[in-house]
């Protein structure tokens, strides 16, 4: 069983968990990774339409059983990632800990996906999304000047800072262990992600060109050349004209002189020229500012519902979405020009498909 994709031969062990970990694996798969999940005996397993447990295969074990234990470290010896999401410790006590991998499989790349990481003050508690951009400052710059802060879903912590790094991280592992030989354990903590994405506002502030403080830094909409609008129809067309060139035609595609509104950099106006742009876009839908601006470098995008965005001219002629095992969902990302990526299987139930993938790595169930 190969996979397509430049990650084609390589194996994974992810033990099941939620949010960052099986998107992480998600990723993997649909670059060519061969993956193993082990769920929970008695588990349902993944739902047919839940995307991000896609591409892998698996096996349902108990694994308070030492032989449940014994048939997973069989299984780390033929593995190249060992990927869990558990609170640190849980993997300790189960007999199944890095130390322990590691000695069965030296070349081991040993991925944890926790929040908090396996070490400080909070490791052990609880936590979401939510919490880790809070801690980390991210949370704090965006949303309305005069209301709460607000997140972008869980993209920027579970899967930004979580998922996505320990990817990279993961790839940057394994090709160290081809040079070295030796594996190495990868301590993936959310906080640690975001912080890392907050490096151009990290520098902004020292250089004072901008506080990322809601209302005061022009990329979390209170700009009124970088935010959106809502149009006759109710829906919102979004409008980031931030270089000077780029500005200049949206005053011309708004009928507006640069003297008709406040400078541009000028902060304290900004609210000022929001409701002078707000009145505008309002005597338009959404279809026509998309026929009036759409293409041009104004940078202009609909706000599109998820549901329309497959759809979209432009997304549809990358096939950005596609439509595999009966739902629409995202494409591989990122694109390789002779290693293509794919989706490499559905969603599994639980011990769908996993002892015959163990059978294929040598190992008999």
């Amino acid at each position: 069983m190969t996979g397509q994709g430049p990650l084609a031969g390589v194996r994974v062990l992810e033990f099941a968990g939620i949010g960052p970990g099986p998107f992480c694996v998600m990723m993997l798969s649909d670059l060519g990774a061969e993956v193993l999940r082990v769920d929970r005996k008695g588990a349902p397993g993944a739902m047919p339409t839940e995307v991000p447990a896609r591409g892998r295969k698996s096996i349902a074990l108990d694994l308070k059983d030492p032989a449940a234990v014994e048939l997973c470290l069989k299984a780390v010896e033929k593995a190249d990632v060992v990927l869990e999401g558990y609170r640190p410790g849980v993997m300790e006590r189960l007999g199944l800990g890095p130390d322990v991998a590691l000695g069965r499989n030296p070349r081991l790349v040993y991925a944890r996906m926790t929040g908090w990481g396996q070490d400080g003050p909070l490791a052990h508690a609880a936590g979401h999304d939510l919490n880790y951009i809070a801690l980390t400052g991210a949370l704090s710059a965006t949303g309305d000047k005069h209301g709460r802060p607000v997140p972008a879903l869980n993209l920027v912590g579970d899967f930004g800072g979580g998922a996505a790094y320990l990817a990279f991280g993961i790839a940057a592992a394994l090709f160290e262990a081809q040079r070295s030989g030796r594996g190495q354990v990868i301590d993936g903590a959310v906080v640690d992600g975001t912080a890392s994405m907050m490096a151009q506002w990290s520098w902004f502030e020292a250089q004072g060109l901008g506080r990322a403080r809601r209302g005061e830094n022009f990329l979390d909409g209170s700009a009124f050349w970088y935010r959106t609008y809502q149009c006759a129809d109710g829906e919102y067309v979004s409008i980031g004209s931030f270089e000077p060139q780029f500005y200049a035609q949206l005053l011309d595609k708004l009928g507006l002189r640069p003297e008709d509104l406040p400078a541009q950099f000028d902060l304290a106006a900004w609210e000022q020229a929001g409701r002078k742009l707000e009145a505008i876009f309002r005597t338009r839908t959404r279809d026509e500012w998309c026929a009036l601006m759409e293409g041009t470098d104004v940078c202009f995008a609909p706000v599109l519902h998820l549901s329309e965005a497959p759809e979209h001219p432009h997304l549809k002629a990358r096939e950005t979405f596609v439509e595999a095992y009966g739902v629409v969902q995202p494409a591989p990302a990122p694109r390789f020009s002779r290693t293509p990526g794919a989706i490499q299987g559905p969603p599994p139930a639980a011990g769908e498909g996993g002892a015959e993938l163990l059978g294929t790595w040598g190992v008999q169930v």
